[in-house]
C-alpha cells in the first residue's frame, strides 16, 4: 500500500506531464493495458502514464487512496463503489465533455453510468454477456446437436434439461435417468450454472417476465412465482435432475473451482453458463469449445450484461488530459483485448456496422458462430447489469441475498421457502434504482 501511495504521488519528470492509471486484471490483461498506455504516450508527446496494476484487494487499496486524497487520474472502479464515489464528488462529471469527445457519445445506452440528471461519472469498461459454453467433443460423443447459436432458436428450459441428461455420465457410463446411476460418482456433469452469481441468473429472471424489484426499486419481487420458478429450476438441476454439480463437487483443491476452459477441456462439465471473457482463456488453453445462446423462458432476451466501471478521479491535476486517456483506454483501435477475446466494445458501431464488427471479430480468436451467438445476441437480447442499476446492492448482497442463494444452492430448503423469507428483508433495504438518462 505504501508503494501504491508513493506511485500515485510520483511526479519525477519535470519535463513531462504525468498521469496515473489504476487497474486490476490477469497478467495477460496487465500486458495489454501497459501496451495501450505506451501507445497513448506515443500519440501524446510530452505525456507519461504510470500504470498502477493492482490485482489484489482492489477495493481496499482504492478506498485508501481516496481517503488520502492521493488518487490516480484514471482507473477502473468497482461498479457499486463508482456510484458511492460519484455521489461524494470524488469522480469527474463527464457530461460537459461529451461534445468535445464524440467517441464518448457513441456508446451503447447501458454503458453510461448516471448518478443524477446530467451527472455522468463513468462508463462500463467493456461490454460482457453471459453465454452457454460447451465442449464440442462432449456434444459429439452424446450424438446430439450443439446448443443453438441464434436467439431465435434458443432452447427452452425443458430442452436444456433434456440435453443435460444426455451429457451427464457417472463413472460406469450411466445417465441420471437410467437405473443404477451413481450421483456420488459423476464423471461428466451436463451443465453448470451459478445460483449465487447474479449475472448468471438475472437474464433468466427477465426472460421469465420477472425482475429483482418493482419499477420504483422499493419492493423486492424475488418471491413472485416467475422468480421462484427460475431459482427452483436451478436448484432442480442439482438435486432433482442430478445433471449439475452441487457445492464443492467441482473443487479440485479446497474451495477452488477450475476455470470454465478447464472444466470443458477435461470434460468435467459439458456445458457451462459463463461470461464472454472466458473466450481468452478458451483460446489460450486450446479448448475445443463452442458458444451457444442461453436457454429462454417466455421472452427472447435471456442474457445479462456484465461490466466493471472506468472513471476519471476528481483529484486529478490534469482533468483534460485524463479524459483524453479515459476515451483512449477503451477504444478498440488502441487496445487488443477486443481482438484477443477478453473484452467486447461499448461503441454502437461495433455491433451495427459490418466493417467495424469485422475489425474486432474477424480473426482466429473468434469462432464462426460468434457473430450470432455474441454480437447479435448482445445487441438485441441483453439486459443491463443489475449491479449498475440497483442502489444499495452491496449491502443487500452481504446481509440477505447471498446467504439466501447459498441456502438454495445447498438444497436445504426449496426456493419458494427461501425467497419468501428473504424478499421482505430485501425490501426493507431497497433504496430504488439508479438514475438513467438517454443521450
Amino acid at each position: 500500500m505504501a508503494a501504491l501511495l508513493a506511485a500515485c504521488g510520483d511526479d519525477s519528470s519535470a519535463n513531462d506531464l504525468q498521469l496515473q492509471f489504476m487497474y486490476w486484471g490477469s497478467t495477460f490483461e496487465q500486458k495489454a493495458v501497459e501496451k495501450m498506455l505506451k501507445a497513448f504516450e506515443q500519440a501524446n508527446t510530452g505525456t507519461r502514464v504510470k500504470p498502477l496494476f493492482t490485482p489484489d484487494e482492489y477495493d481496499v487499496k482504492l478506498n485508501t487512496l481516496v481517503a488520502s486524497g492521493n488518487v490516480p487520474d484514471v482507473g477502473y472502479v468497482p461498479m457499486a463503489m463508482s456510484f458511492r464515489l460519484a455521489e461524494q464528488g470524488k469522480l469527474v462529471n463527464l457530461f460537459p465533455y461529451l461534445d468535445r469527445h464524440p467517441q464518448l457519445k457513441g456508446y451503447l445506452p447501458d454503458a453510461y453510468l448516471w448518478h443524477g440528471k446530467d451527472q455522468l461519472h463513468g462508463v462500463a469498461t467493456a461490454n460482457e454477456i453471459e453465454l452457454l459454453w460447451y465442449s464440442k467433443s462432449a456434444i459429439a460423443e452424446a450424438g446430439m446437436s450443439p446448443p443453438p447459436a441464434q436467439a431465435i432458436s434458443a432452447w427452452t428450459w425443458d430442452e436444456l434439461v433434456q440435453n443435460a441428461y444426455k451429457l451427464t455420465i457417472d463413472q460406469n457410463g450411466r445417465h441420471p435417468d437410467e437405473s443404477g446411476f451413481d450421483a456420488r460418482q459423476v464423471r461428466q456433469f451436463g451443465i453448470s450454472s451459478s445460483i449465487t452469481y447474479a449475472a448468471a441468473w438475472y437474464g433468466f429472471l427477465r426472460s421469465n417476465g420477472a425482475d429483482f424489484a418493482d419499477p420504483a426499486g422499493t419492493r423486492c419481487l424475488l418471491d413472485a412465482p416467475e422468480a421462484i420458478e427460475v431459482f427452483q429450476n436451478l436448484q432442480d438441476l442439482i438435486y432433482k435432475h442430478r445433471v449439475a454439480p452441487g457445492p464443492g463437487q467441482l473443487a479440485a483443491t479446497g474451495d477452488d473451482v477450475p476455470g470454465t476452459n478447464i472444466l470443458l477441456k477435461t470434460k468435467r462439465v459439458a456445458m457451462v453458463v459463463d461470461g464472454h471473457w472466458s473466450l481468452l482463456d478458451m483460446n489460450e488453453s486450446k479448448t475445443d469449445y463452442g458458444i451457444g445462446v442461453l436457454p429462454k423462458y417466455d421472452k427472447p432476451y435471456t442474457t445479462s450484461q456484465v461490466a466493471g466501471a472506468s472513471a476519471v478521479f476528481a483529484g486529478s491535476k490534469h482533468v483534460e488530459e485524463a479524459i483524453e486517456l479515459f476515451a483512449f483506454h477503451i477504444d478498440p483501435q488502441h487496445v487488443d483485448l477486443y481482438q484477443l477475446g477478453l473484452w467486447m466494445p461499448q461503441e454502437r458501431k461495433y455491433y451495427e456496422d459490418q466493417a467495424a464488427i469485422d475489425s474486432w471479430t474477424k480473426n482466429d480468436s473468434h469462432p464462426p458462430e460468434f457473430h450470432t451467438a455474441v454480437v447479435d445476441y448482445a445487441r438485441d437480447h441483453g439486459v443491463p447489469d443489475l449491479r449498475g442499476r440497483l442502489k444499495n446492492l452491496s449491502a443487500i448482497n452481504s446481509d440477505v441475498l447471498t446467504p439466501a442463494l447459498q441456502e438454495i444452492e445447498t438444497g436445504k430448503r426449496p426456493a419458494d421457502q427461501v425467497l419468501k423469507d428473504a424478499a421482505p428483508k430485501i425490501t426493507s433495504r431497497l433504496q430504488g434504482w439508479h438514475h438513467t438518462q438517454g443521450l
